[in-house]
């Protein structure tokens, strides 16, 4: 009898470990890389430059691919906070400037429109609440790019559509090239891909408030079909 409890203990120990290890084999296989950069991003304008942060991030996937480059802006202008209903960052004003970003090679917005190679800014908009963008994504904060040589003033704000026929130029179509703000659940930069095919990169914003603001930004996938 001892002997056969015995045995039960010793496979439900195998058992666990071999759940264990392939959980964290998956794990590891969700995970990119994040590596700190110096150079400011290619393309921008001066007065853009002189407000990002002075290190940028380049963002690997797990097969060491190069997603992207990301620069955060060192001081992100902020509003009183409010209620916005359905927005996780409501600290961010409409068409603020948050960071710039570079794409090595061709990749997608959010709603897998082609972008072309190149550098962009990446300015805060709020989805709107009607029968037009429902479901699109599970939030209403989204990062618009935009051309970096269509946007070399830093503190300039727009009104939306405005943001809008800016953002059309790095698309070429009818529509703005969004790219999706989710929940952050790390300061840390870092990278990983979540549980609907997401590449989502990580990090603290620094807000002119003097507070820091965790972020997370889908650069690689698209929204559900």
């Amino acid at each position: 009898m001892r002997t056969t409890f015995s045995a039960i203990l010793l496979l439900l120990a195998l058992s666990w470990r071999c759940a264990a290890q392939e959980n964290s084999t998956t794990q590891a296989a969700l995970t990119g890389k994040v590596e700190t950069i110096t150079s400011p991003p290619d393309g921008a304008s001066e007065g853009v430059r002189k407000v990002l942060e002075e290190k940028g991030y380049r963002v690997l996937l797990e097969d060491g691919s190069l997603a992207c480059t990301i620069w955060l802006r060192k001081s992100v202008p902020v509003q009183e906070k409010k209620d916005v209903p359905g927005s996780l960052y409501p600290r961010l004003a409409e068409s603020t400037l948050v960071a710039v970003l570079s794409f090595p090679q061709a990749s997608t917005d959010y709603r897998g429109q082609a972008i072309a190679a190149g550098t962009y800014t990446l300015r805060y908009a709020l989805q709107p609440s009607d029968g037009n963008h429902m479901g699109v994504s599970p939030t209403r904060d989204f990062l618009l790019l935009i051309p970096a040589s269509s946007d070399a003033d830093p503190n300039a704000t727009f009104k939306y559509q405005e943001l809008v026929d800016l953002s059309r130029k790095a698309t070429g179509t009818r529509h703005p090239g969004p790219l999706n703000l989710v929940q952050a659940e790390r300061t840390t930069p870092s990278v990983s891909k979540d549980d609907e095919e997401h590449w989502v990169f990580c990090a603290a914003a620094r807000l002119a408030s003097g507070e820091t603001l965790p972020i997370a930004l889908v650069v690689k996938g698209t929204a559900p079909q």
